[in-house]
């Protein structure tokens, strides 16, 4: 849940009141040092305070966001050695870069009931080029053992007003204590955004003051107008506030989700506006029109699909051989597949001309997909930029226009009737019109010229992930099977299974689908429609169980459960409880429909209930039937159909009994026994 706390502004009064650091660097707390307060802690590790503090501090040349931070873990295990490492992004773009100040650490162990202190030393520290405007400022921690104390501090000094410090108040290990303080002049407002369904323990707000030194400009038509002579300094209201939250648990990854980032208690600032004395408020928060406009003329975006393709010479018959539109974007899409690997960098923009890409063979996301738009154009199909945000970068809102939070870029084109035809090049086993599940992510930003057709685009699939499985069985007297599965993956569950099978290759990728039924051997196996990107992927195999009875002797009660063997593993949903959205990405369809023939003399003893069980709002359900449709043959089918791509929280309990009674029938044990007389 994300709620927007305020525009910062003057809505609270108070007198300004030094409030005292929860933490200070240096003096850690003995007791922190043995494993009493712990015991309870069933984890790799424990944040005990993590304090930070944001404010803006006027100098010569204009002003700076400074952010101080302390942070004081406790580690409790082995697998608690990697808090030790930190890493910082700084951010940078020209010449101009955010730095790190007074950076120094410590690690305490209690030695023999000594205190042993190791401080962190230069060499500990190095840089990292990350991306085109980040960097990484790293450091580690040493002599980090189970049951010691870390803590660092640091000072970081930005010039980047609108990379305004966000705070983080969850993580994957347990937060005893974290707490954010900001300082923010009058001149400047910001969005703060909170995202979390729990209630701050803290949440005060003041009005205090500061003093800004300011560079000095001449005004009035002289010779030296605009120049400047020297500095002032200006004393500005400011805004003052402190949040904190108290034992915060752990948030660790689950099945079917987007990034953590989507779900921890954090607070984002987006700046909003600046107002200085005798000046009228500028906005600076933009709108759609304005980055549609901005995005279309920046070179590293609208200017790479803005002229003619580097396929045009490729494309110069492709509209009289394919005159309909979807059938000549596909060609399109085939063109430049064959010309750009993606190489697994998502980007929604290209930094470098195209040309560089396109001479490597080997692109980023952008590189491809702004290539795939300007060679639709010149094969006379309307194609328009979309703007995502893949599911390993997060959601994106779509009430504030916030550029940062998208890192991708498809094509969409429009189709009569309205409809939308989405387009990517990255994925060659994908068919036309299907974006990669990484892109998933719910909705998309159109980017249009006229700002009155920009729209936000939903991104639920209409292709589903698909598996079937008919199978047929035969048991003998001593109950030994052999039989036939035919299997069908379609949808997404064709494309996974095609990556896998180009990844692995069809020897290996063969040898582990056998090695999944365990206790059996596969004669024959055998692969169908493998190039058929459009239809399900097909796998046919023989298979045997050898003979139950060890003797050799013909059983007279056998309890079995054949579909162990080919219904779910495992339940994906273990915990009791889950605060945040079940996300799939796309609906799922697992079908099992198995027959089994009994040998002569042979029936089933009891024919188990069926059952249905149907999620609320019949948003999904699974079906579960045994019968005996003739004499001495059994049928079982297994159905579960999940309607939705996203599931909320209040969604799970149901979602996860769901799976439950789905494990326990497929599990279930039929009885056989040999019939009387």
């Amino acid at each position: 849940m994300r709620v927007v706390l305020l525009l910062v502004g003057w809505l609270l009064a108070g007198a300004a009141q030094a409030q005292p650091e929860p933490i200070k660097f240096g003096q850690v707390d003995a007791q922190d040092l043995t494993a009493a307060p712990f015991a309870a802690d069933s984890v790799a590790a424990v944040v005990l305070c993590d304090f930070g503090r944001s404010r803006l501090k006027g100098k010569s040349s204009g002003l700076q966001v400074v952010f101080e931070r302390v942070t004081r873990i406790k580690i409790l295990t082995k697998a608690g050695f990697d808090e030790a490492t930190v890493e910082i992004p700084l951010y940078h773009r020209g010449d101009n870069q955010e730095r790190i100040t007074n950076l120094r650490g410590f690690t305490y162990n209690l030695v023999n009931g000594t205190v042993e202190k190791t401080k962190l030393e230069a060499s500990g520290a190095f840089f990292e080029k990350r991306t085109a405007n980040v960097n990484v400022q790293k450091f580690t921690l040493p002599n980090v053992r189970a049951g010691a104390v870390i803590e660092f501090a640091y000072t970081l000094s930005s010039d980047f007003l609108f990379n305004f410090q966000d705070w983080t108040f969850q993580r994957d290990i347990p937060v005893r204590w974290s707490e954010y303080r900001v300082s923010i002049p009058s001149f400047y407002r910001y969005k703060i955004i909170y995202q979390s369904s729990r209630d701050f323990t803290v949440n005060k707000a003041h009005i205090g003051s500061t003093n800004l030194l300011l560079d000095h400009k001449v005004s009035g038509g002289g010779m030296l107008d605009g120049q400047v002579t020297g500095s002032i300094t200006i004393s500005a209201p400011t805004e003052e506030h402190q949040w904190a939250l108290k034992d915060v648990p752990a948030l660790v990854p689950e099945p079917y989700m987007t990034t953590t980032q989507d779900y921890v208690a954090r607070l984002d600032f987006e700046l909003a506006g600046e107002q200085w004395p005798d000046e009228p408020y500028h906005d600076l928060t933009g709108n759609w029109a304005q980055i549609d406009e901005r995005l279309l003329a920046d070179e590293h975006f609208g200017g790479r699909f803005g002229r003619a393709s580097l396929l045009k010479e490729q494309l110069r018959d492709v509209a009289t051989r394919f005159p309909i539109i979807t059938e000549r974007a596909a060609a399109v899409r085939e063109a430049v597949l064959a010309a750009v690997r993606y190489d697994g960098t998502d980007r929604y923009s290209a930094p470098d001309p195209l040309r560089k890409a396109f001479d490597a063979h080997r692109g980023t996301s952008a590189d491809v997909n702004l290539l795939l738009i300007a060679a639709l154009r010149d094969a006379g199909v309307p194609a328009h930029p979309l703007l995502l945000s893949t599911r390993d970068h997060g959601h994106v809102s779509q009430e504030f226009p916030l550029l940062e939070r998208f890192n991708y870029v498809v094509a969409l084109v429009p189709l009569a009737g309205g409809k939308d035809l989405l387009v990517d090049a990255t994925e060659p086993l994908l068919p036309c019109g299907v974006l990669p599940e990484r892109c998933l992510n719910q909705a998309g930003r159109l980017i249009m010229k006229n700002p009155a057709e920009g729209r936000w685009v939903d991104l639920s699939p209409t292709q589903r992930h698909v598996r079937y499985q008919q199978i047929a069985l035969t048991m003998d007297a001593q109950g030994g099977m052999t039989g036939k599965v035919h299997e069908e993956r379609g949808g997404y569950a064709g494309t996974d299974a095609r990556q896998e099978l180009a990844s692995l290759g069809e020897k290996k990728y063969l040898a582990n689908l056998t090695q999944q039924h365990e206790g059996w051997t596969v004669p024959a196996i055998k692969l169908g429609q493998v190039e058929a990107l459009d239809k399900p992927l097909l796998l046919d195999y023989e298979l045997a169980q050898p003979a139950a009875t060890g003797s050799g002797a013909p059983f007279t009660t056998l309890y079995l459960s054949p579909l162990s063997d080919f219904g779910a593993r495992q339940n994906p949903f273990r915990r009791p409880n889950r605060t945040f959205a079940v996300d799939f990405g796309v609906a799922q369809e697992e079908i099992v429909m198995l027959t089994l023939t009994l040998p002569a003399g042979y029936e089933l003893a009891e024919v188990p209930k069926p059952a249905l069980i149907t999620l609320p709002n019949d948003r999904g359900r699974f079906v579960y039937s045994v019968s005996a449709t003739a004499p001495g043959v059994v049928q079982l089918t297994s159905r579960l159909s999940l309607r939705d791509t996203v599931y909320p929280p209040d969604a799970y309990a149901s979602l996860r009994e769901l799976y439950r009674l789905l494990m326990a029938r497929q599990s279930e044990k039929l009885i056989i026994r040999k019939k009387a007389g």
